[in-house]
């Protein structure tokens, strides 16, 4: 069995300070084999918030995944923004915009879905979804597949003023082939589950949004992340949301997702 935890838009520079030492402790005590970290770990990658995001990152268990997520670019440096715009994520994050984590149970894989040429919106774009499956095509035991954006691939009904990541279908398509059994986002700061077969027939992986862990941005939902146990039998994930009232992360929710899709 493996323990995955996902936290998903800290945004320092936002942050609601009362979740920050509940959340590590809570990290620690869980034991988890990978913490997985979805983007936006800044508000308006400035350089005090990344080097903020860093020291907090360094204070959490190993082993990490990190992708990037539209708040880590720059958006009122138009000249950053457009000449080098994870530059300041790779210096205090990682440079690694394509990160892996394989063992023997699970393969998580990341993609960098955040550009420049738009403040919200994110792209999946196809080299990088060919480079991703081909990873889970090489493998030669049947580990539970992960991939991991940023920005969103699907959108709760009723929700307004945000879209889906760009190349979702593709994606979705390829995915299909390689067996992909769970795919992980933030960007909402909301809670979202779905299916892939909104978008290919058959495929019954399942699409999840994580809220926000530790900003003040707020959807009207708690600050919330999950932690996900896997094993050949299916994944189990519970929702750990954040009580003012005893200041602490506390399970919410359990849900139990199925393990491959078909």
């Amino acid at each position: 069995m493996r323990t995955v935890v996902q936290l998903s838009d800290l945004h320092f520079g936002s942050i609601l300070q009362p979740t920050l030492e509940p959340l590590l402790e809570r990290l620690w005590s869980l034991d988890p084999d990978l913490v997985i970290v979805s983007g936006d770990l800044t508000q308006r990658a400035r350089t005090s918030e990344f080097t903020e995001a860093q020291a907090y990152l360094a204070r959490m268990p190993t082993s990490r995944l990190v992708v990037p997520g539209n708040h880590d670019i720059p958006l009122y440096d138009v000249f950053r923004r457009f000449a080098a715009p994870l530059a300041r994520y790779e210096k205090f994050i990682t440079t690694d915009l394509a990160p892996v984590h394989i063992d023997d149970e699970i393969a998580v894989i990341g993609i960098n879905s955040a550009r420049s040429f738009t403040f919200k919106g994110g792209t999946l774009g196809a080299a990088d979804v060919a480079v991703a499956a081909a990873k889970f095509d090489r493998l030669t035991n049947s580990p539970v597949k992960i991939v991991v954006a940023h920005h969103p691939f699907h959108i709760p009904p009723g929700l307004s003023g945000v879209t889906v990541v760009n190349g979702v279908q593709n994606a979705m398509k390829r995915f299909a082939m390689s067996g992909v059994d769970l795919f992980l986002a933030g960007h909402l700061h909301l809670v979202h589950e779905a299916s892939a077969e909104l978008y290919e027939r058959g495929f019954h992986a399942t699409i999840l949004q994580a809220g926000s862990a530790t900003s003040t941005r707020a959807r009207g939902e708690p600050n919330s992340f999950f932690v996900f146990r896997t094993d050949s039998g299916g994944i189990e994930v519970d929702i750990h949301v954040w009580s003012a009232a005893s200041k602490r992360f506390e399970i919410a929710e359990t849900r139990s997702l199925p393990r491959r899709s078909s």
